[in-house]
């Protein structure tokens, strides 16, 4: 069984847990009232008296929030940020998100915020057992990105010693060196590490790490399971952004809990535009909670994260915990169509990793979205990177794809049946792939219709 970071929230009665949440409700709403200038404005629009939201369904009465929202009330759009909520006195930290779609949404942290932050992954680390004589490498980027320092602050307080590499492709004598016992990082990194240490005449497997943290991204559990076995340990999975999520898997592996005392979260369904019930998937909707008497530097109340998750569970976890468990979200942007039917950059990487094919592929891929050449034909072109293309079993692998990635997908299986989805192989060397041609965070899906 995991070990509590805080036993008392962590393992609140539900009852006592939701009387808590709906206090913290009243006064985040006041406080957005009195402090930001977006929701004085916005209460006024809406003709809402902030008095009036004083408890969870009261919340799901107001209107919904998004990313775009944010930046259009902040500069250039406006003269000031209107979601600062604080004055400048106060602020500690500013950060921004990375502007791959265009303007990056500007976020200004207090060191309330900071705290909050903190003890959502100490909570986390302590539920997947990380505590005192850890040595963890963090292979997140330090800056204008939150979550590296999140993890170092919360590292303080469980009794880890941080290795701040900052990225994955750190000199492998670190690992002999420092014995690390954890490295957070993705899936992507993790397996490069892993080839990089075999390259030194290092075995993974028989290294001091004990376990590892996915984080930043949706993956497979066919990918997991694929890092857990060349490391030889357990693999856990978080979800954070710099909105303030911070969620993460337990020992038991049976869902994210959320923090529920210090962020709301909803699901919704933005094309019936209701909120869903529990087990059915739709919008993570959050709604920073804060403590009687604290202060928040961007305060947001039912802000859609455009990720989709489903809540499995409000009771109480195998490991004791009482929060509530969600499934591993996913991007929304990385949610695609085609011919009417949705399918996720996660289910292209599922038929990459299924555990035959891996005796072949480096697990690097990338995908593409094509209009067909006959009218509402549709072409799906998959490239995988081989460890030896010319030693490579291509019909085993293209049809352990077609398996996985049809297989809960019937309109995709009709449409290819039909012959109006083409799903194409295109099998690489090393390091020919598109994606290593492109600056940044590489897309692994793109639609080129």
């Amino acid at each position: 069984m995991s070990t509590y970071f805080n036993p008392e929230m962590e393992t609140m009665e539900r009852s006592e847990l939701e009387a808590l949440v709906d206090e913290r409700i009243r006064y985040t709403v006041q406080y957005a009232a009195e402090n930001s200038p977006f929701y004085k404005k916005w209460f006024k629009e809406n003709n809402i008296d902030p008095k009036t939201i004083k408890e969870h369904e009261d919340l799901l009465r107001l209107p919904i929030i998004n990313g775009d929202m944010l930046k259009q009330h902040q500069p250039p759009i406006t003269d000031n940020f209107e979601f600062k909520s604080v004055d400048w006195n106060n602020v500690f930290t500013i950060h921004e998100t990375s502007g791959t779609t265009g303007i990056p949404k500007s976020f200004f942290l207090t060191w309330d915020d900071w705290m909050r932050f903190a003890q959502k992954y100490s909570r986390a680390f302590a539920s997947q057992g990380f505590g005192q004589g850890d040595r963890v490498v963090i292979c997140a980027s330090y800056g204008m990105n939150v979550g590296a320092n999140t993890m170092t602050l919360a590292a303080k307080d469980v009794g880890m010693a941080i290795i701040p590499t900052g990225k994955c492709t750190f000199p492998v004598r670190i690992m002999e060196s420092y014995k690390p016992t954890s490295i957070v990082g993705s899936v992507f990194k993790l397996i490069k590490l892993a080839e990089r240490m075999e390259d030194n005449g290092m075995n993974p497997a028989e290294s001091s790490i004990q376990k590892l943290i996915v984080g930043g991204e949706g993956f497979a559990d066919e990918s997991r399971q694929y890092v857990s076995e060349i490391w030889n340990c357990d693999v856990y999975n978080t979800y954070g952004s710099t909105e303030g999520t911070m969620c993460g898997e337990c020992t038991e592996i049976a869902g994210l809990h959320v923090p529920e005392d210090l962020v709301h979260l909803d699901v919704y369904d933005p094309y019936s535009g209701n909120y869903v019930n529990e087990g059915e998937c739709g919008r993570a909707i959050l709604t920073t909670l804060l403590p009687v008497g604290e202060k928040c530097g961007n305060l947001l109340l039912n802000y859609d994260t455009e990720d989709t998750t489903l809540i499995h569970t409000k009771k109480r976890c195998a490991c004791g915990r009482t929060h509530m468990r969600i499934e591993n979200p996913q991007r929304e942007a990385e949610t695609f169509w085609i011919l009417g039917a949705p399918f996720n950059r996660v289910d292209v990487e599922r038929g990459v990793f299924q555990r035959e094919n891996m005796e072949y592929l480096t697990g690097e891929y990338e995908a593409f979205i094509y209009g067909g050449d006959d009218e509402g034909e549709t072409v799906l072109r998959v490239s995988v990177e081989c460890k030896d293309k010319s030693d490579t079993d291509k019909e085993l692998i293209k049809e352990n794809f077609l398996n996985s990635f049809l297989k809960y997908k019937p309109p995709l299986k009709q449409a290819h049946g039909d012959g109006l989805l083409k799903i194409l192989f295109n099998f690489t060397q090393i390091g020919d792939l598109e994606l290593y041609k492109v600056k940044g965070r590489p897309k692994r899906v793109v639609d080129r219709r």
